[in-house]
């Protein structure tokens, strides 16, 4: 009997489920939107010297410095306009840079960045999966192997980042999840320790040393 061949049809659809990723409710669109708008209007709240040393786009710019000048209405829509011109960019290196201009630790900032160098090294070699999956054991991997597949297919056809921006919002959740944990365990420690104290033991049940 011959060998059976794979049916190509089900194969193509396999595949576009691999590449399928639901598409955004209409109130997450609604929220993601009013994020976008929140960030600009920091942005329009900034003075020139420091609106100079954020990473933006020219076309961002002078909507922003139009903005510091107009009031009222003319300021409501200018930022809806801002908006919709940050939806076709990478607000992460923004917000990096604001987060310096509002004091926050050099340590957090350094974190942003490292994920954003985690993003583009994804997106070069989908290898960097593996480190993913070594750093956070709790990660879903085939998500994020369509986003890639996603991002490089925006970059490609020009299209808003919105994969892309996807990447580093799910690796700050998976950062953050991390150091929640890590919250936690430290906070266990510290009841531990000072129930010892407080019965005489070490915090192992073990009877403290009288003579510390």
């Amino acid at each position: 009997m011959p060998a059976m061949r794979p049916d190509s049809r089900q194969s193509t659809h396999d595949d576009a489920d691999d590449d399928y990723v639901e598409p955004p409710s209409k109130s997450s669109r609604k929220r993601e939107m009013q994020a976008l708008q929140d960030l600009g209007e920091q942005l329009v709240a900034l003075s020139v010297d420091q609106l100079k040393k954020v990473p933006l786009p020219e076309s961002l710019f002078d909507a922003i410095r139009a903005a510091q000048g107009f009031k009222m209405e003319a300021r409501r829509r200018q930022l809806q306009y801002i908006g919709k011109l940050m939806r076709k960019i990478d607000p992460a290196p923004i917000q990096a840079q604001l987060a310096v201009f509002a004091g926050n630790s050099a340590a957090e900032v350094a974190k942003m960045h490292r994920l954003e160098r985690l993003r583009e090294q994804l997106l070069e070699d989908e290898k960097v999966i593996g480190v993913i999956a070594e750093t956070w054991p709790g990660a879903d991997l085939q998500y994020l192997r369509t986003l890639r597949r996603n991002a490089l297919k925006e970059r490609e056809a020009g299209k808003p980042p919105k994969a892309f921006r996807e990447i580093f919002q799910t690796l700050r959740m998976l950062q953050a999840a991390e150091a929640a944990d890590d919250e936690g365990v430290a906070a266990e420690e510290a009841t531990d320790i000072d129930t010892g104290s407080a019965d005489g033991t070490d915090g192992d049940g073990q009877a403290a040393d009288p003579k510390h």
